[in-house]
């Protein structure tokens, strides 16, 4: 079944401003497989509200892959994400262990400040090591990790940082890297601290990112069991035994945040995170984390909404021999959309322009974004698809003066 195009002036975004550029609006329902080129036209059907809820305060499902949002509610706001905030101490030490910082092997000791406040005398989730003891780092990831131990994290936090606070900080600058633009850290546990704020989107991020980036470590998370000091410990996740194909990641509990978690699980090769948190009941968290993850399989599918490198649409140039440049994606521009075909997706070309030439071939311009409704559903980096020269004096004398009547027009039409 072909596509079916229909002409639209869909606009791109130029420095907060929009540009007249080419994307395309797609309906579940239409075979993706044979879509046409898709510059100046979109793709579009009927919308169906699913009436799909969840009891969950705020939560999200995201296949892991694409990054395709499937499901969100109330994402964006903050909470104390309690343990489910041992995902980021956990990538932390990922991290430092990929760059060649520490070794599995290297051994960190169990200060007197970690045995008191995460160890046996705490009373909270614990690995049980003994008070000036020395694990090494592979063990202590599994306390972290299985067990949710918090002497596990603080001894981590000291062993890489001195200090928890200053691991905390650590934590902090190393979630901006990955894009975690609103967490932030108080210490390496997720014990109750004013500093500790994650919203459950930004965890659905951290949690693709260390399936996508830690494969071998990410099998900590399936682990069932770990003893350590002669104590056996089951994996705190019940979604392990709850559903076919869970093997990750975290539960976390406080006062102040409720009951949350991080799931994950495949199923005939789909993977989907599910995150949710705010709940007032221990098994409500996994009732509702299970209820989510089924809904995924059962009606979602992945289809391609372009191929490899083929052209996406176009940006305006500034000062070239060309007066546009193709867009295009170095990898497959996949999205997840309803087996019933009931979503209608709008695809979106964001940029900063007119780009300015001389532009190289694979050159990063912009971001191609996708719209479920009114949520984001997936993003993709889109680059340059092919060269494009610096023009003549004289044409870079007419771009001039086309860009300064135009910022003429908009700032006397923002006047009014």
């Amino acid at each position: 079944m072909a596509a079916i195009l229909t002409a639209s002036r869909i606009r791109g975004r130029r420095t907060g401003r929009f540009w007249p550029l080419v994307a395309a609006v797609l309906t579940a329902g239409v075979a993706l497989g044979e879509m046409a080129y898709a510059a100046n036209n979109s793709v579009q059907g009927a919308k169906k509200e699913d009436g799909y809820e969840v009891d969950a305060p705020t939560a999200i499902l995201i296949e892991a892959k694409s990054g395709s949002i499937l499901f969100e509610k109330n994402a964006d706001e903050l909470r104390a994400p309690s343990s489910m905030m041992k995902l980021m101490t956990a990538e932390v030490v990922f991290s430092a262990l990929k760059k060649g910082e520490i070794k599995p092997t290297d051994e960190f000791r169990i200060s007197e400040n970690t045995w008191r406040k995460g160890g046996a005398p705490s009373g909270g989730s614990t690995m049980f090591a003994a008070i000036n003891s020395r694990v090494s780092v592979d063990d202590l990831l599994r306390g972290a990790v299985i067990q949710s131990g918090n002497d596990s994290c603080m001894a981590l936090a000291e062993g890489l940082s001195n200090t928890e606070a200053a691991f905390a900080e650590r934590m902090t600058k190393r979630a901006r890297e990955l894009g975690l633009t609103k967490s932030t850290f108080g210490n390496s546990s997720g014990l109750p601290d004013p500093g500790n704020k994650m919203t459950v989107r930004e965890l659905a991020m951290l949690a693709r990112h260390i399936v996508l980036t830690y494969p071998d470590q990410y099998k900590l998370f399936g682990e069932r069991e770990f003893t350590w000091n002669k104590i056996r410990q089951q994996n705190r996740n019940p979604l392990l035994t709850m559903l076919e194909g869970a093997d990750g990641m975290k539960t976390g509990h406080t006062k102040e945040g409720g009951y949350g978690m991080v799931g994950s699980a495949v199923q005939n090769g789909l993977r989907l995170i599910v995150v949710v948190n705010g709940l007032t009941d221990s098994d409500d968290r996994a009732t509702e984390a299970k209820k989510l993850l089924e809904w995924g399989f059962r009606n979602f599918e992945a289809r391609t909404l372009f191929s490899a490198n083929q052209a996406v649409g176009f940006a305006r140039v500034f000062g070239g021999e060309n007066r546009s440049v193709k867009l295009a994606s170095p990898e497959p521009i996949k999205v997840m959309v309803q087996r019933n075909g009931t979503d209608k997706l709008v695809a979106r070309i964001v940029y900063t322009g007119p780009v300015r030439a001389p532009v190289a071939p694979g050159q990063r311009i912009g971001v191609l974004k996708v719209w479920r409704g009114s949520n984001i559903a997936m993003e993709a980096p889109l680059v340059a698809a092919e060269p494009v020269a610096t023009g003549s004096t004289t044409r870079r004398a007419i771009d001039g003066a086309s860009e300064l009547v135009i910022g003429l027009f908009r700032a006397g039409a923002e006047k009014l």
